[in-house]
């Protein structure tokens, strides 16, 4: 059964929902902003976030991974914009051009780049035969109170308390400059 509240909610002892006008009257004496201090979400968003204020986030993240369709516009902006290395672990996978076509991959061109470029720039590439690109960050790159970065818009890992973002390939190019994915602290 699915129930709906008006208002936040709190979550004793892991099992126990208690909605936030009851909070009070059934002992809990935190405020909201206390409790969301607490959770997991909130220690793992702190710890890669660089702006020195916690409602403002400035997140650098663990590790990127993209796919052929997104991987070549994503390099090719960085280095426009300078990048002359991958600051952190980028993933190059080769999947979803290779796995959606009829008669296998159609975009041999998208794989060679990405190789180039992960010899080039110190990637990781993937070829299409070993993994799609989830599977790979999970088994790789996943671990307690990591980040991930990844260019779609389904990129939601969470397996051993990892954080995954999906987002379009400009926040992507913007990691490889050794800028930050800002945005303000979910409320």
């Amino acid at each position: 059964m699915i129930k709906l509240y008006d208002g936040g909610v709190f979550l004793r002892e892991g099992t126990e929902i208690v909605p936030e006008v009851e909070a009070a009257a059934r002992g809990i004496s935190k405020t909201p902003d206390e409790a969301r201090r607490e959770t997991i979400a909130y220690s793992i968003l702190q710890a890669h976030n660089t702006s020195g204020d916690p409602s403002a986030l400035k997140i650098r993240f663990d590790a990127m991974a993209s796919h052929d369709i997104t991987f070549v516009g994503i390099i090719q902006t960085a280095r426009a914009s300078g990048m002359t290395e991958f600051p952190l672990p980028y993933v190059l996978t080769n999947c979803h051009n290779s796995l959606c076509a009829v008669g296998g991959t159609i975009n041999e061109d998208d794989h060679v780049f990405g190789l180039s470029a992960a010899k080039k720039y110190g990637g990781i590439f993937v070829p299409p035969h070993i993994a799609v690109i989830h599977s790979f960050m999970r088994e790789n790159f996943a671990g307690c109170g990591k980040m991930i970065l990844g260019s779609d818009s389904h990129t939601r890992y969470g397996a051993l308390g990892t954080m995954a973002i999906g987002e379009g390939g400009g926040e992507l190019a913007k990691q490889l400059l050794r800028d930050t994915y800002d945005v303000a602290y979910p409320g």
